[in-house]
């Protein structure tokens, strides 16, 4: 049996194969501008399109739901409608990596079809359906109320370099990126690829992600009913201030993906982001290498929203004390490089690794260690402060009101709206980190949150208000957002009066 509809005004015939919307507009269509992010949970927005005008996410579509029906995806959107929602998203900085980004633009231009004058809670209940962890929602609101007006004249180029020394690699910057079109790995693979999902500890290789995962036996992940377990208790002793902390998951939004010809190079695994330093020991594109010459195909390795969650490094939980002389006891699970990294803020802190079991953990994540350090030192000293990260940006923060005010020096700034962007998300991570985040580890160090909605990451209807001053500096540019997290850290933290552990709202 067949499937007929229509997808972007042009007629569509597919063989009926149980696969969902999400496969058959990506692997048989060859539509690469929705995404998949949770594999399929319907849970991160990535996939959406319009079916009859009405937004749906595809990854927990049938196909054959849709038949005879009229599909729109961002790529099907009239031109100048795609062209205005690009620029408005682009010049508010509301896309960073840009794979979230074109699924959310079909929900906005769904929305805007039925009520163009929404008001923002309206705004935020079409964002509900989404996920974002690059921008902290807030521009992405901008971009909304910026849509169909002027925008300003950028040198890309600069724009792209201020997105290099935040995110940490080459990093695009343009309208294309709010499309989707930065250069992510699978969307880059030939449509005839062969595809391999994780097996166990092996690969299951077929000729569809449909068929590999039914041969693989996968079965979706579920978020636990388990509490957070804190693996590390602090040491005794007379502390100024206590903080004990959980897994942290990093979640990205791009699962680890990678595809190789035979004799080929593989495609990196960071595609447009740098994944906040977790994707930097992927295994991907090594398997698809030696995949493609085992099969003397291209092949695309692929890994589910799960394997990220089970096999990605995390944020290794801390417990200490410190006082507000600079003295304290730190234990961490052991993690290669984070004693140097907490030693680069708090040479008078003492550090003990603990090996606890649970998934691999890093120091390559986003701020890992020092910041924890430098947040106990300000909340010993009862004051934020400024706060210096090792490359040499410095920020403060003040949260009050309902409003978290920044103020931040990157040098340079090359680039005002890819600044800024930075720093409103590194200001939703950390809100986000210390009242909500944390990832359920049993005893026997198995991961148990497995959908993109456990990690507790802040909606947008869930963010204060961020406002950012750029200190102008001719000094050399460097990064600015990571000191952006510390400082929005320890000025959350200190507004709810320390509570010994982070998250404040499990």
């Amino acid at each position: 049996m067949t499937i007929e509809f229509t997808c972007d005004g042009e007629q569509v015939q597919v063989p009926d194969e149980g696969r969902t919307l999400l496969e058959v507009l990506r692997d048989v269509v060859g539509v690469r501008t929705l995404k998949d992010g949770c594999s399929p949970q319907g849970q991160c927005g990535c996939c959406t399109v319009l079916v009859d005008g009405q937004a749906r996410v595809a990854c927990v579509t049938p196909a054959r739901r849709v038949r005879d029906r009229e599909i729109t995806t961002l790529a099907g959107l009239p031109d100048d409608e795609r062209n205005a929602w690009a620029d408005a998203f682009t010049e508010c900085g509301a896309s960073q990596c840009g794979f979230c980004t074109p699924g959310i633009i079909v929900r906005f231009a769904g929305l805007r079809a039925k009520e163009p004058d929404a008001p923002v809670d309206k705004v935020h209940r079409a964002l509900a359906a989404h996920l974002c962890r690059c921008t902290g929602w807030q521009t992405i609101v901008d971009a909304w109320d910026h849509y169909g007006q002027p925008i300003s004249e950028r040198d890309f180029a600069q724009a792209a370099q201020r997105a290099e020394l935040e995110g940490g690699v080459a990093q695009d910057v343009g309208p294309h990126v709010a499309l989707g079109e930065g250069g992510f790995a699978d969307d880059e693979s030939p449509l005839e690829s062969k595809v391999a999902v994780r097996d166990g500890d092996g690969w299951s290789v077929a000729d569809t992600l449909h068929a590999a995962r039914e041969q693989a036996g996968k079965i979706q992940g579920r978020r636990t009913t388990a509490e957070l377990d804190y693996p590390i208790s602090v040491a005794a002793g007379d502390w100024d201030v206590r903080l004990q902390t959980t897994w942290i998951e990093p979640a990205y939004l791009e699962t680890d993906a990678s595809w190789a010809a035979p004799g080929g190079v593989a495609a990196s695994a960071l595609g447009n982001g740098g994944a906040f330093g977790s994707k930097l020991d992927s295994p991907v594109a090594e398997v698809a290498v030696q995949l493609a010459a085992e099969h003397q195909a291209p092949v695309r390795v692929l890994f589910s929203r799960e394997d990220t969650v089970r096999l990605g490094p995390k944020r290794p939980p801390i417990a200490g004390g410190v006082n507000a002389d600079g003295t304290g006891m730190l234990r961490v699970a052991s993690t290669p490089g984070i004693a140097e990294a907490i030693a680069a803020v708090a040479p008078d802190v003492t550090v003990e690794l603990i090996d606890i079991p649970g998934p691999a953990t890093s120091a390559d994540v986003r701020g890992a260690g020092w910041v924890e350090a430098a947040v106990l030192l300000a909340a010993a000293r009862g004051e934020t402060g400024t706060m210096t990260s090792p490359s040499g940006g410095s920020a403060t923060a003040d949260f009050s009101d309902g409003t978290l005010k920044i103020s931040v020096d990157a040098g340079q700034v090359l680039d005002e709206i890819v600044l800024r962007s930075y720093c409103i998300g590194a200001a939703h991570m950390a809100y986000s980190w210390v009242m909500n985040e944390g990832l359920v580890v049993d005893s026997d160090g198995i991961v148990h949150d497995l959908t993109v909605r456990s990690f507790g990451v802040a909606r947008a209807s869930d963010m204060p208000r961020v406002e950012v001053e750029i200190i102008e500096s001719d000094s050399d540019p460097v990064n600015g957002s990571d000191a952006v997290f510390a400082a929005v850290a320890a000025a959350v933290w200190m507004s709810q009066d320390t509570p010994p552990r982070w998250p404040v709202n499990p």
